[in-house]
């Protein structure tokens, strides 16, 4: 949850730490803190609130070193204050850490009876405190660090400054992740490459398990107990434009705007003759879906509304069974499920902890796992048997957007090839699925972006509401949850999404005069029945707003209408989907809301 940078080399440390910090905000804006090896020793400085807070203290501090550590906050153990704002420093020790420690509680009670003293809530300040009474006996940092992680049960990643050690970076991980960046006469620690794209793309992942210490001129990696660990740097194809706002007032909609492109790049190579071919991407994974005897999609949040899309898409193109839960209950359910199943994990980040664990699962029990990923070398891409990358690029804004679109075309695209391999449709059909997911939905999302203005306007009639609902059939129920979610994440309007046909069992109850309903209907063949629910709800006083294929709808049908030019449904539903992101952005604006930091929100859900 929390982004954590460490940094040692020829520039001014906290210029570089900060930088960092902005880029990895989205990760938790609670609140923010730096630490510098000075002239004087380590000065710390942090405060509550988002980093721009912190810049202004540190401009007024003198941190002038060139090595240092910083931390940007989703609070856990602790309110969100400057008391409980990391790094923390007990004794020679300071540290950040992303994750939580599950018996911070034990081990601080112990250190207390031995007369520690802890000035936080956290369970932050009891790492530093553990690592610092274990350096009391070894006086080797890293000896010490080793040490206390053995004791501790929990996810972590740690970035450590000790005393008399003014040039190197101490760091570990477990689970949390955490990469050592190589530059040039200079290098980093650093929870993802974005904090570091404006100085380095080339990294190396620190396993879960080991450690890495960093000076000037080296990043030296070692196994658990301590043995020197060679690896190859990977080099980030991300560009420093791709973390950066580029014009747009919000990282959300240059996100949103940025979908055609994504949906070329991750078709790019992926359809071969008009057939869906993942060669590239991992042994004959279309042939180990299709065998599989029942087929899992595991995801949480908005990935997991992509995964419904692929639950519909493989249920209809390949007559195959398929589930789809979210992964904080599927690893709690103790599923069926054994070597002879498959089980897609979705996730943005690649890191979120539910779905991490659900993949651990799925391997103890022997199934085949395929992870979809946007986040080059994360924990899922590396531990599923097979990886399709979404090729999104980096994201910034905490509500997903783009990810959740390159997302519902890469399902498609699977379902497509699941359907090939068990020969449940015909080759012509799948050539016309394909060409119309390859070259016309970033089209298709071109227009809806084109209409921009009008759905402002829409916007402006909702901002002031405090309930809205979002009602579909089939495939189009998928994108009413979506279109919710999005809504109260970044507007704080409560939000809900049902079955159309749900309205009836209790729903209609809560509609009053000018309640907005918002409808999704891409199928020709249920337009009837939604538009049927449309007038229940207008009939009780209800705002109601339609977005559907073109031509599809009449005046009158709703109080506003939002046509989408596809001839497809699948096509048609994820671009309504891009129609609610459009929604929930402008509605945001418009309430004067953080886009894209919402409150009590991250980026990534690296705990539980």
């Amino acid at each position: 949850m929390c982004g954590i940078i460490g940094y040692t080399g020829r520039r001014d440390s906290a210029e570089v730490i900060l930088s960092g910090l902005f880029s990895l905000e989205y990760r938790g804006y609670d609140s923010a803190g730096l630490a510098v090896f000075t002239d004087d020793g380590i000065k710390t400085v942090k405060s509550a609130g988002k980093v721009r807070t912190l810049k202004s203290l540190s401009e007024e501090s003198e941190l002038y070193g060139h090595t240092g550590i910083g931390h940007t906050r989703w609070a856990t153990h602790g309110a969100p204050t400057a008391e409980n704002a990391h790094p923390h420093t007990v004794g020679k020790i300071t540290l950040v850490h992303n994750g939580i420690i599950e018996n911070y509680a034990e081990i601080k009670a112990r250190l207390a009876s031995g007369g520690c003293v802890f000035r936080s809530e956290t369970d932050t300040e009891v790492a530093a405190a553990l690592i610092n009474d274990y350096l009391s006996v070894t006086g080797n940092p890293l000896t010490a660090l080793k040490n206390a992680t053995a004791e501790i049960t929990g996810s972590y990643a740690f970035a450590v400054l000790c005393d008399g050690f003014p040039d190197k970076v101490f760091a570990t991980r477990s689970d949390s992740p955490l990469i050592a960046g190589i530059g040039e006469d200079e290098n980093f620690i650093a929870s993802d490459i974005t904090a570091i794209l404006k100085y380095t793309k080339k990294y190396i992942v620190v396993e879960s398990g080991e450690f890495a210490v960093i000076d000037r001129k080296s990043a030296v990696i070692y196994d658990k107990e301590l043995r020197e660990v060679k690896r190859e740097p990977s080099v980030s194809t991300w560009d420093t434009s791709s973390a950066e706002k580029c014009g747009y007032p919000h990282f959300m909609l240059k996100e949103i705007h940025e979908e055609p492109r994504a949906l070329s790049d991750v078709l790019l190579g992926r359809i071969k003759n008009g057939i869906p071919d993942f060669s590239g991407d991992g042994n004959d994974i279309s042939s180990k879906l299709s065998h599989a005897e029942k087929i899992f999609i595991v995801a949480c949040g908005t990935a997991m509304h992509a995964g419904l899309f692929g639950k519909y898409m493989t249920e209809k193109l390949a007559r195959r069974p398929c589930e789809a839960e979210l992964a904080s209950e599927f690893r709690y359910k103790n599923p069926i499920l054994g070597k002879n199943d498959a089980v897609i994990i979705i996730s943005q980040s690649g890191e979120t902890a539910d779905s991490l664990a659900a993949l651990r699962l799925a391997k103890e029990r022997g199934a085949y796992t395929l992870g979809i990923v946007n986040a080059v070398a994360s924990s899922i891409a590396r531990e599923a048997d097979d990886v399709i990358y979404t090729r999104a690029g980096p994201e910034i804004a905490v509500a997903s957007t783009k990810a959740f679109t390159v997302q519902a075309a890469v399902m498609c695209l699977i379902a497509a090839s699941i359907a090939v391999s068990c020969g449940a449709v015909s080759e012509p059909e799948i050539k016309n699925f394909t060409a119309s997911l390859s070259s016309g939905l970033p089209s298709v999302i071109s227009s809806v972006t084109s209409q921009s203005d009008r759905i402002k306007e829409i916007a402006a009639r909702i901002a002031s509401s405090e309930n809205a609902f979002f009602i579909g059939r089939g495939i189009d129920r998928y994108a009413a949850e979506e279109g919710s979610l999005k809504l109260k994440e970044i507007s704080y309007i409560h939000s809900e999404a049902y079955p159309a046909g749900e309205l009836k069992h209790g729903t209609l109850s809560l509609i009053s005069d000018g309640v907005p309903v918002i409808a999704s209907a891409s199928l020709p063949s249920l337009y009837g029945k939604t538009k049927a629910s449309l007038s229940e709800v207008k009939a009780r006083g209800a705002l109601t707003i339609l977005v559907t294929a073109e031509d599809t709808a009449a005046d009158g049908d709703a109080d506003f209408i939002i046509p989408i030019h596809s001839e497809s449904e699948a096509l048609t539903a994820i671009a309504t989907v891009t129609v609610y992101q459009l929604l929930a952005y402008h509605t945001a604006v418009l309430r004067g809301t953080d886009v894209d930091m919402p409150k009590n929100l991250a980026k990534s859900v690296t705990v539980e």
